[in-house]
């Protein structure tokens, strides 16, 4: 079914009113746009599915986000965060409660954060239709074709989600993917603040004078992509703004030299605004110039160490059947590996019972490895 109209709307939203649950999916496109343009809304629960395009003129899409809004109703996703984006962008805030089904099904150590597609194909037996996946779903009429991919991605993904609820439970572990489904609906995941974006930009070995200009020119880029709805990149891209900050060219001239920036945008007034930004920057006074970060200081051994923790961590995920991603990623192994007192995921929640605890004991000298008949074991060491 596909709704087209504000009445279709709100009737399809008023029958799943009192659901459980909904699956949810989208369909945009954010080639040629800073936020992404939503093309469609596939919403499913039961024998109820339909697509909803918002592309419509005067379609009324607020029963809709009420729907969403729901705190009792679950929404279901897989891989979650770009749609989470989108309706945080759309409707001011993000849906709750959620449900993603791949970090789900990492927990229950059904691959590590697995596909859509392979996700349906190893629970349900069913093969996806790729086809439709690269369409441009803001063209019009939608294909019958495109119609059946778009809704095949909530009425499978309604089955998916019971068959991993139950494995869950019945591993008791729907406590340990509450705590993530928790830190999904965090507005601050989604929001953008300009002031913050250079901290995106890596540059190698820089000053703080570097760093103060590649933060105002950062700002600049950031804010006139967003009132432009224009990719960042297309307004300059990161080389450039790290030349810029690197180089401090003086004038016009100097700024055409700088690679990657053509010479009619530098004597334009994106060039004149690099330039006057730039000055500004330096003109602040120091003590407002961002800090140069601090690299952790290495220990000896560390890499020895990182590799003991990475085989503790692949035999406790072993042990448990969960995606050694969900517990631990290589940053949080060279910090529990340096740091005398780490604050990362691994080491908090459910992940300290499985990985965390035995990590810190490993680094302290109580836990060893060792060989045993072909296999790795870990043997516990009486205190010094």
């Amino acid at each position: 079914m596909l709704i087209t109209t504000s009445s279709g709307l709100a009737e399809f939203c008023a029958q799943l009113r009192n659901a459980p649950y909904i699956a949810v999916d989208t369909e945009f496109m954010r080639e040629k746009t800073y936020y992404a343009r939503l093309c469609l809304v596939q919403v499913a629960y039961g024998d109820l599915a339909a697509a909803i395009d918002p592309l419509v003129d005067d379609i009324d899409m607020s029963p809709l986000r009420d729907l969403l809004c729901d705190p009792k109703i679950v929404k279901v996703l897989h891989s979650a965060t770009q749609d989470l984006e989108i309706f945080h962008t759309r409707i001011g805030q993000v849906p709750s409660p959620i449900f993603d089904t791949q970090i789900a099904a990492s927990v229950c150590g059904l691959g590590e954060q697995p596909g859509y597609a392979k996700l349906v194909g190893s629970l349900l037996n069913v093969q996806i239709d790729k086809a439709s996946q690269v369409t441009d779903w803001s063209l019009r009429p939608l294909s019958p074709r495109q119609l059946e991919y778009a809704l095949g991605d909530v009425t499978h993904l309604c089955v998916v989600y019971e068959k991993i609820l139950r494995k869950l439970e019945e591993s008791n572990r729907s406590a340990w993917v509450r705590q993530d489904m928790d830190a999904l609906i965090d507005p601050s995941r989604y929001g953008v603040e300009p002031a913050e974006a250079w901290r995106r930009i890596k540059v190698r070995r820089p000053s703080r004078k570097t760093l103060a200009v590649l933060r105002d020119l950062a700002h600049w880029r950031e804010e006139k992509a967003m009132n432009l709805d224009i990719p960042r990149n297309w307004v300059a891209r990161d080389e450039v703004l790290i030349e810029v900050a690197q180089t401090f060219p003086s004038n016009v001239d100097a700024l055409c030299r700088v690679r990657g920036l053509k010479p009619n945008v530098a004597r334009g007034r994106d060039g004149k605004a690099m330039l006057s930004t730039m000055k500004r920057a330096l003109a602040s006074p120091e003590e407002t110039w961002p800090e140069i970060p601090k690299k952790r200081k290495q220990i000896s051994g560390h890499e020895s160490l990182v590799a003991l923790l990475s085989a503790l961590l692949k035999r406790r995920c072993e042990a448990h059947g969960v995606a050694p991603s969900m517990v631990a990623k290589r940053a949080d192994l060279d910090r529990i590996a340096t740091e005398s007192d780490p604050d990362v995921p691994a080491l908090r929640g459910w992940r300290r019972e499985v990985f965390g605890a035995d990590a810190l004991e490993l680094c302290a000298g109580r836990l060893a490895l060792t060989g045993r008949n072909g296999d790795v074991v870990d043997v516990a060491l009486p205190e010094r």
